[in-house]
């Protein structure tokens, strides 16, 4: 359902009290004295940990995991996003992001038992460059458009239209559900399921003293990921992947993680490509039920292996 010009946005602004709430946050210490935020999103069944994209937070996966009650979520908020802590020195080398993957992982199965895991774009990345790292930490991933670039040449990687433009995001509205508005009419946040989008907006701003409300994620920060996505090297490494990766693509772009997904697929040793070419790139924030149905078909099994 898309809202209206009507409808009264603000009901995707609060919890639907049907279903079980994301109340539940514990702080997890990662590297370089960082914490984040881990949020319980609720659900009986294996330990899945799903991994927000760039400039979003783990509450996002809220209409997904609503949907995925025989699993137990948990969302982390990758460093310098929502509710985690930033690197002092705003060093975004994605090996950060990798560090906070194996620190959730820690504290969720500390006997060190496998759990599955699924990604989207740069939270994709972080869990196969988490697994490159540490072979077996999980039983299985599920990715939608991970951000696994074959590699370019150095002044290209660093000239990225993704970073300028999250420069120019505007950070503070008069209110969330002017944020919400704002979003909701124009792409790509136009998009975004409604529940997905109010949970965007209700996680990922701060209220100010003024009564407006602020991106949790600066533009700055935002933007200095994005520099860094072309950077980290987890394509050459893809054959350390052993566990199944489903990796799921939307509509194939010319320059972009849908391009080169099928050459992801094919450098892992045992990867499988499911493609949606209807969807765009924030595809399980457009769709959480068909996403929902796709991760459960790819992880259910390695997930009850266990």
């Amino acid at each position: 359902m898309r809202p209206g010009p009507d409808h009264d946005h603000s009901t995707f602004l609060t919890d639907d009290p049907s279903a079980q709430a994301a109340n539940a946050t514990r702080r997890v210490p990662s590297t370089d004295g960082i914490e984040i935020a881990v949020h319980d999103l609720g659900g009986e069944g294996p330990v899945l940990l799903a991994c927000h994209a760039t400039g979003f937070h783990g509450h996002v996966w809220q209409p997904v995991a609503r949907r995925l009650r025989d699993f137990h979520v948990f969302a982390p908020d990758f460093r310098g996003h929502g509710d985690s802590s930033a690197p002092h020195d705003l060093d975004y080398d994605w090996s950060g992001f990798a560090d906070d993957v194996l620190a959730v992982v820690a504290e969720l199965a500390p006997s060190g038992e496998q759990i599955v895991a699924a990604g989207h774009s740069k939270g994709g990345a972080a869990l196969l460059l988490a697994e490159q790292r540490r072979p077996g930490t999980f039983a299985a991933v599920w990715c939608y458009e991970p951000v696994v670039f074959p590699p370019l040449d150095g002044a290209h990687s660093l000239d990225n239209p993704l970073a300028e433009g999250a420069l120019r995001r505007r950070e503070t509205f008069a209110s969330a559900v002017a944020a919400f508005e704002n979003f909701a009419s124009k792409p790509p946040f136009n998009t975004l399921d409604p529940e997905a989008l109010g949970a965007y907006v209700r996680f990922g701003f701060r209220p100010e003293p003024d009564g407006t409300v602020r991106l949790k994620c600066p533009p700055v920060v935002e933007s200095k990921v994005y520099r860094m996505g072309s950077q980290h090297g987890a394509f050459e490494h893809l054959s350390k992947v052993t566990c199944p990766v489903t990796v799921v693509s939307g509509a194939e772009l010319p320059f972009g993680p849908s391009a080169f997904a099928a050459r992801v697929v094919e450098r892992l040793p045992n990867g499988r490509l499911e493609t949606h070419p209807d969807l765009g790139h924030f595809g399980p924030l457009e769709d959480p039920a068909r996403i929902a149905d796709s991760i459960r078909q790819a992880l259910r099994d390695s997930a009850l292996s266990r």
